[in-house]
């Protein structure tokens, strides 16, 4: 398993309705073991997610199912993080 970054940076078409799906999200990634944090960026402009994945492809099809992403409240974007 690898680890990955995922931006979630609000755009214009932001839906405040979005959030409890999106820790809905979060909370069913927990439980899977694929989270490993979250949390928002505090000028309230997005914020982020680390989750655990076998390789890029799996952690896109992942964050691309995210609400944010499929509501288009949001941009989202996966980068694959090596922590040191």
């Amino acid at each position: 398993m690898f680890k990955y970054l995922v931006l979630a940076m609000r755009t214009p078409r932001f839906q405040q309705s979005v959030i409890n799906p999106h820790i809905a999200f979060l909370d069913s990634l927990r439980k899977q073991g694929k989270l490993e944090m979250s949390g928002p960026f505090t000028d309230k402009t997005g914020g982020a997610y680390l989750i655990k994945a076998a390789n890029i492809e799996d952690a896109n099809a992942i964050a691309f199912t995210d609400p944010l992403h499929t509501t288009k409240s949001s941009i989202v974007s996966v980068c694959e993080w090596s922590m040191e």
